[in-house]
Formats: C-alpha cells, structure tokens, sequence
C-alpha cells in the first residue's frame, strides 16, 4: 500500500472516545485550514460506526467554520432515527468548543425497484491523459505555494483531467451549457473490501475540484490570488456498489452563479457506464483585488 493512501485510511481510521463520541485529526501539510472533503469523510466515518447492516445512500452538510489542521477534531454522532428501512444520523465537528461542520446521512436497507441512468458523456480514457506528475510546469509555476506543493508529492487521489487548458488563459472560458468539466479519479492504491471506505473515500475526492467549476464559465480558477473562494454546503448521493481504488469519471457543470456564491453539480461514473454517485455544492468565489499584490 502505497504512504499517501497508508495516511489516508490513517485519517479516517476515528479514535473512538466514548459512545457516539470519535476523534480525528489532520495531516500537517502546512494549509491553513482543513481541507472540506477530510472533513466529509471522517463525519462519514463516524456516522458509519454507529450503523449495521444498512448502506449509505446520502449525506448533507454545511462547512461552518474554517478547521484548524493543528488541533483534533470531535465528531459527535446523534442517533436520529432508526426505521424498518432508513436509518438517518446526524454529525457535529468541533473544535475549540464551537462546531465547525454538520452532516446528515441517511442509510438504506438493500431494495430493488426502478432502475435507470443517464449516460455518461464520451471521453478520452484515463490511460490517454497525461497524470499530474506530467502537469506542464508553467501550470505550477501559476499556483499559489500550498497548492504548488500540494501537486508535487504524492497524494492518495490520482486525478487526471480531460483538459487543464482554463488554468492557463483566462479568456478560455467555458460555457455552461457546453461540454462539462471532466475528471477521472481513483485512490492511488488498493483500498480495503469494505463497501462504506470507499464511500467515505469517495466523498473525500468528491471536494478536491468541484468548487473550480463554478469559476470556469468566467475563464476564472481558484488558483488566482484574487479569488477568495471557500465549500459552503455539500450534498451526495450513493447508487450501488463500486470501488474507489478503480478509476471513475467525475462530470461536473455548474448551472448558476451570483451574489459571490456559484452551484456546481457533479456526476461520478464507472468505465463501464454505471452512475455511482451524484454530488451538488454551493461555493463562495468572492472576487477579491485586493489579494492581487498581497504577500
């Protein structure tokens, strides 16, 4: 197992406290707050514990507060409800005596029904794409040092984009009823058999570009100094079985923006068609120029 995947599960892996009571914490990689989707998948987690014999099929959340990566963070579980078919559960995060995030889930005994998707768009595969470690350096040389650092290690998520040409030139801007933005994604190493770690670990990647999205119709990035840009709610939904340690197509668009907030959407497929997920986030993008000379 590869160490950026080892640390990974290491972060997910709670300590538990007492009933309904778990521990986490963040790796010290130097950001100044906690990265949303750790946040996200360690409440999975935590919710996950207090649950048997049923699925995860949604979760809701709200990022309250910027997490401080120096301090743990505890996750209190409520056991909201608990019904012949879904069972739901509500997470508190906080740190310094103050929430800092809150979730829902809400898990499902297996059920057949009505069944149908709508198809994926036609890409290249990811073995045609070049991997971050090929990412032109001029790209780099554009980001800010966290982010900068943050491409040149290892990490536990490969992410090969379909195209990073909107890193690179404000006036490629995309249209939002054009093709939408796509990325193929997969834990950089085996996962574990278990069907809720690569849900959690899902919902971890599920945060890592969906927020840029919003900027892309305006030829605008998140890794401009003058863009503040922060997760505000997030919200996905499960379908089926899948592994995360698989590469899976991430389709995102985004149909709205306004009043420094923009919606981006995201669908998450298998190779061979299947919608495993779907994902909704509303995302501050304030335009900041005051930003533009800062240090």
């Amino acid at each position: 197992m590869s160490k950026a995947i080892d640390n990974l599960l290491s972060i997910l892996d709670l300590e538990t406290i007492e009933v309904n009571l778990f521990r986490g914490r963040s790796p010290q990689d130097r950001w100044q707050r906690v990265f949303g989707g750790q946040v996200i998948g360690q409440a999975l987690v935590a919710a996950c514990r207090t649950v048997e014999q049923r699925t995860l099929h949604s979760m809701h959340c709200y990022f309250l507060l910027g997490g401080d990566p120096r301090v743990p963070i505890v996750y209190e579980v409520d056991r909201i409800r608990d019904g012949r078919s879904f069972t739901t559960r509500g997470v508190s995060a906080i740190q310094h005596g103050r929430p800092i995030f809150s979730l829902t889930a809400s898990f499902h005994v297996d059920e057949t029904g009505l069944e149908h998707i709508q198809p994926p768009p036609d890409v290249p595969q990811p073995e045609d794409l070049p991997s971050q470690s090929d990412i032109d350096p001029a790209l780099l040389a554009r980001m800010p040092e966290n982010q900068r650092r943050y491409y040149s290690t290892a990490q536990p998520i490969e992410i090969k984009a379909v195209d990073y040409q909107h890193y690179f030139s404000r006036y490629f801007a995309r249209e939002p009823t054009t093709l939408p933005f796509c990325v193929w994604i997969r834990a950089a190493n085996r996962l574990p058999d278990d069907l809720a770690i690569h849900q959690c670990v899902l919902a971890y990647a599920s945060d890592m570009t969906l927020l840029d999205v919003t900027l892309f119709p305006h030829g605008r990035s998140v890794i401009e100094p003058t863009i503040q840009s922060a997760s505000l709610d997030h919200a996905m939904w499960f379908y089926g079985d899948f592994r995360a340690d698989e590469w899976l197509l991430y389709v995102q668009d985004t149909p709205v923006a306004g009043g420094a907030r923009g919606l981006s959407r995201g669908n998450i497929y298998t190779r061979d068609g299947r919608l495993v997920a779907s994902v909704a986030q509303e995302g501050m993008i304030r335009l900041r120029p005051d930003l533009a000379h800062a240090p």
